[in-house]
């Protein structure tokens, strides 16, 4: 798929996550977590999640398309984002035209599938959260992060990725902050499980 189309709907999806679930979820319950949902990704203690190209709340749903703030308020919840909790950000403001492209965000919602998958097999205590303020999916075991992301300002595609909290030298280690491997080499949640288990390996 063209680079630039998943750009532009992956930018989307986290401002939806972000300003329009996580946001007013925190406000109301105090947590800013995501988790994986089917077709996508939804709040942990909120109702709103997406499925596909579309917002799902009870009773209701709607396309990913106007702005931010048109959803919030079909949705009934104030647009906005978490305050005060960290500085990287979506970048899309409330009132920004959204720009979600279905067949992308398929493929993102496959990715954080097949990430979930692979990271509750990897450690079945662990429980797997989208963070907003990146938009990726992982856990943290014996002082490292493991996790997936559906691409960020440096890596335009998705990517799996292990992040040592010390870190360490040698061949595998392929990325400033550990080791990454684009999604496009991981086509299952067993090849995913495959590369952490590798790192956990590593010295």
């Amino acid at each position: 798929m063209d680079t630039q189309v998943l750009v532009a709907t992956r930018r989307s999806l986290h401002g939806v996550a972000e300003l329009v679930i996580a946001g007013p979820q925190h406000r109301a319950t105090g947590t800013i977590r995501l988790r994986v949902t089917p077709g996508g990704f939804g709040g942990v203690r909120s109702p709103l999640r997406v499925d596909g190209a579309e917002l799902v709340w009870d009773g209701g749903r709607a396309p990913l398309t106007g702005t931010c703030r048109e959803l919030a308020t079909a949705a009934g919840v104030d647009v906005g984002p978490p305050i005060g909790l960290y500085h990287d950000t979506s970048g899309v403001d409330p009132d920004e035209p959204l720009d979600v492209d279905p067949a992308a965000a398929a493929v993102f919602a496959d990715w954080f599938a097949r990430g979930d998958a692979a990271l509750r097999a990897l450690a079945p205590d662990a429980e797997p959260v989208i963070w907003p303020e990146h938009f990726d999916l992982g856990i943290s075991a014996d002082e490292v992060n493991y996790g997936v992301s559906p691409g960020d300002a440096v890596h335009p595609r998705p990517y799996a990725y292990v992040g040592p909290w010390t870190p360490r030298e040698g061949p595998f280690w392929n990325a400033p902050f550990g080791a990454l491997r684009w999604a496009d080499d991981l086509p299952d949640a067993d090849a995913v499980i495959a590369f952490f288990d590798e790192a956990r390996r590593q010295p």
